[in-house]
């Protein structure tokens, strides 16, 4: 067993003893959807104030406007309902500090962890073993979302995510920047 399965099925075990939510609708309360970074630092029901049952939290690297992410955006407001939308990216990003061809030649390599020094990405070539799967080109053929600027990546989405064909015009759709330094979010029109 791993070092975080016991612990995370004590803490369940102890969360449903007191759960009272199951007669939750899967429509969010308040019809929002939010679409953001999957980074550990951003934790969207702490930081916006919301409790189960309230909104769908949609999350990928990077927060983009993935096809994936149109898909569930899609299904949000169709089927459940949800009319008000909530792209929040964040600062220091990953994604960010990487690039497409980047993580295909790390992958290329191995399939392992790697490490980032501040600067740059590389893999551990200490880790090699012959038990480790070998890499992989296929990398190379996926859109990973990495950007090389945060406001740039930020207006971009917005834009596809306000011209899709499969999304109806009066859905409000917000932008906003989480700096994870004070945990303050900012609406993309005021990020410098």
């Amino acid at each position: 067993m791993t070092k975080n399965l016991v612990p995370i099925i004590e803490a369940n075990n102890q969360y449903s003893k007191k759960f009272d939510k199951g007669n939750l609708s899967a429509q969010p309360k308040k019809n929002i959807a939010i679409l953001t970074c999957m980074d550990a630092r951003f934790d969207p029901a702490k930081a916006l104030g919301l409790e189960e049952g309230d909104a769908h939290v949609i999350r990928n690297a990077g927060g983009r406007v993935t096809d994936d992410a149109i898909r569930s955006l899609v299904v949000s407001h169709k089927l459940l309902g949800t009319v008000e939308w909530f792209l929040i990216q964040h600062t220091d990003c990953g994604m960010q500090k990487i690039s497409d061809e980047t993580i295909a030649k790390l992958l290329e390599d191995d399939l392992e962890t790697a490490s980032f020094d501040g600067k740059s990405w590389s893999n551990n070539n200490n880790a090699k073993s012959e038990n480790l799967k070998p890499g992989s080109k296929e990398g190379h053929k996926v859109n990973w979302y990495t950007f090389s600027s945060l406001k740039q990546s930020m207006t971009e989405d917005l834009k596809i995510i306000k011209n899709h064909s499969l999304i109806p015009s009066n859905i409000k759709v917000h932008g906003f920047i989480y700096e994870v330094s004070s945990g303050k979010l900012i609406k993309i029109e005021d990020y410098k």
